[in-house]
């Protein structure tokens, strides 16, 4: 069987498999739904998010150590994940391939000719990494300056002096990649024996905005799938709806058309992972190559390459992902996937340059401290920006979400929203609640998006933990926020109109919401009492709809006496309920009014657990009149609005 062949069933399967994982991942009682299946796999094989997690937070998750295998793999094999693995690059080789059956000999060639912009992807890579190693960099000098001085100048010393070799090239077979690292860490550290530079830096995890992997994730959760969910309700029982889609699905269509461009665009010059996976493929044991240096150049080896790595020449190591095509398609029989380095010579390492890998690492590391200038993780948060139940704090989640989905995804309700723009750079595409849409608020019984976050970001609970009792009881529930009544839009207090919708809704016991009782008179002006009994008033002329007040939210006064609750009215008059007559019967002349019982929703901050529900069911159903902002969350104390 050709290894070509090969290649093509391990990329279906692959694909076929993670497609599966996107629509399990669904909280349902059905045995393909969500029932223990590693719906996060690909995720954790993925070393962008364990290296970048790691970098950010110190520590490695554990469902990441898988991504341990991909290292281990590539190293001894090269870029296996990305010819073989990866279902986004799939993808793209399945439409390039297709694309290209229409271009003749020499079309194909251009088409598969390297190009220097495919080093673009390396300096993504260290943009995104070096944007998530401001942390760990700040605390390693904060640990320098609180050494003793003397140990502490010895350690700058040796760095300052590496440095200088390396700039010099005194230092030999040193690459100046290495060399200008060297000495940045070098610079940096002198800096550091002076002034408290680790207040400088901060870090922040976007490299789930351009890994193939979360971004599959999140185009297939957020886009694809909900087109198949309102046609067919086959894997929801009612449609999803995702406010950024539009967005996220222009993004994925946009870099599968790219490959009619370019094949396989996106993975030659913009994919981080692509570029993480070449540099560690430099060392791998096992490469493609040829086996003598001279061939008849026939240069049907460029025809299908998929990396662009040049195949026919001094191929480019880190740009081959092993499609294999080169393989099959050489007639010289000189190509060859074996334990040994090309015969005709090879390009280790991407072409850097020291002014590029400089520009990359130092606007990542200043990038997120620009973002935070607006103190967004300070004073000025935002007080929309909702997180779902167990949530880190929000710089550590922002630390932790890679933006895949997957939380809004198995969300029952669909109130898991990917949050835009206008909520923070830093947050665009992460967890937010949104409780207009889907089907209902915040479940008090679902704790699904903390057991399902590859990363901890929206950390694992238990029911108890959420609902404050048992063992959680001292502590009380999760608070998602808190809900305020806009008295300028709700029914009864803007309006005059009866509504206790929230308050009905409210799951919390005892209640979140409770009423206010206040009687206002109608606008319906009354002539003076014609006649009256006991359990009636007329007015001796047409006035009123009749039943119009008969939905026991009205009430009538006449004099000085309490309301009666009016049970019926005529064009002319009134009939009040039998178990509360008037004292005396209004005498004719008398006036009269009539009045309305309004039931004044009002909150209580201690009580209220931001599950969102009331403002779902508001029957204001344009800008909610009670609506759930961040205030009060448990994950903040300095949102704290409760003693």
């Amino acid at each position: 069987m050709k290894i070509v062949f090969i290649r093509r069933i391990s990329q279906l399967f692959f694909l076929v498999l993670f497609l599966g994982f996107c629509v399990v991942s669904t909280l349902g009682t059905e045995w393909w739904q969500l029932r223990g299946w590693p719906v996060n796999w690909f995720l954790e094989l993925d070393p962008l998010v364990a290296i970048g997690t790691l970098l950010t937070t110190q520590t490695l998750y554990a469902g990441l150590i898988w991504a341990l295998a991909t290292v281990v793999l590539t190293i001894l094999f090269g870029r296996f994940f990305c010819g073989w693995v990866c279902p986004f690059g799939t993808l793209h080789q399945a439409i390039g391939y297709f694309w290209r059956r229409t271009t003749n000999f020499s079309q194909r060639i251009e088409l598969n000719r390297h190009r220097p912009a495919q080093t673009l992807k390396y300096y993504v890579l260290i943009f995104l990494l070096s944007a998530a190693a401001g942390t760990t960099i700040a605390r390693l000098t904060a640990t320098v300056r609180g050494q003793p001085l003397i140990p502490a100048l010895i350690v700058a010393a040796c760095f300052i002096m590496a440095g200088l070799l390396a700039v010099l090239k005194v230092i030999p077979k040193v690459e100046k990649v290495g060399a200008t690292l060297l000495a940045l860490v070098a610079a940096w550290t002198g800096f550091a024996l002076f002034l408290p530079v680790e207040h400088l830096l901060a870090s922040s995890l976007q490299s789930g905005l351009l890994d193939p992997i979360p971004l599959l994730h999140r185009s297939v959760n957020l886009a694809l799938l909900p087109l198949v969910d309102k046609a067919t309700q086959a894997a929801s029982l009612a449609a999803r709806h995702y406010e950024q889609a539009w967005l996220i699905g222009t993004v994925f269509l946009a870099a599968l058309f790219l490959n009619l461009v370019i094949p396989r665009f996106y993975c030659r010059f913009i994919c981080p992972l692509g570029a993480l996976l070449g540099v560690l493929s430099r060392y791998a044991l096992w490469r493609v190559g040829k086996t003598k240096a001279d061939c008849s150049m026939c240069m049907r080896c460029e025809t299908d390459c998929e990396g662009a790595c040049e195949p026919s020449g001094q191929i480019r190591s880190p740009e081959c992902v092993l499609c294999m095509n080169c393989l099959r398609t050489c007639e010289d029989d000189v190509i060859s996937y074996r334990a040994a380095r090309s015969a005709a010579g090879e390009h280790a390492s991407p072409d850097l340059t020291r002014r590029g890998f400089i520009v990359s690492i130092v606007s990542g590391l200043v990038t997120v401290p620009i973002l935070r200038l607006s103190d967004a993780l300070g004073l000025n948060w935002n007080p929309r920006l909702i997180r779902p139940p167990g949530a880190l704090a929000e710089g550590d989640f922002l630390n932790r979400c890679i933006k895949c989905g997957q939380c809004m995804r198995i969300c029952p309700t669909n109130i898991i929203q990917p949050a835009g723009p206008e909520l923070g750079v830093e947050a665009l595409w992460t967890p937010t609640l949104n409780f207009r849409i889907g089907t209902s608020g915040c479940q008090t019984n679902c704790v699904a998006c903390g057991n399902i976050c590859p990363t901890a970001a929206i950390r694992p609970i238990t029911l108890d933990e959420k609902a404050g009792q048992n063992a959680f009881a001292a502590r009380g529930p999760i608070r998602l926020g808190t809900a305020f009544v806009d008295q300028g839009r709700c029914l009864p207090w803007a309006m005059g109109t009866p509504c206790i919708v929230c308050q009905e809704n409210c799951p919390v016991s005892p209640k979140a919401i409770y009423i206010r009782e206040v009687f206002e008179p109608v606008r319906d002006l009354l002539p003076p009492v014609a006649s009256a009994d006991e359990l009636s008033l007329d007015f001796g002329q047409p006035l009123f709809k009749p039943g119009r007040y008969s939905t026991g939210d009205f009430y009538c006064r006449a004099g000085a006496g309490e309301p009666r609750r009016i049970v019926d009215n005529t064009a002319s008059g009134i009939t009040i309920g039998s178990t509360r007559p008037w004292d005396a019967p209004p005498k004719p002349g008398q006036p009269a009014e009539i009045l309305i019982r309004l039931q004044r929703p009002c909150v209580d901050p201690a009580l209220c657990i931001g599950c969102g529900i009331c403002e779902h069911e508001c029957p204001v159903t344009g800008l909610r009149a009670i609506r759930v902002t961040a205030e009060n969350e448990s994950r903040s104390m300095k949102r704290t609005i409760t003693p």
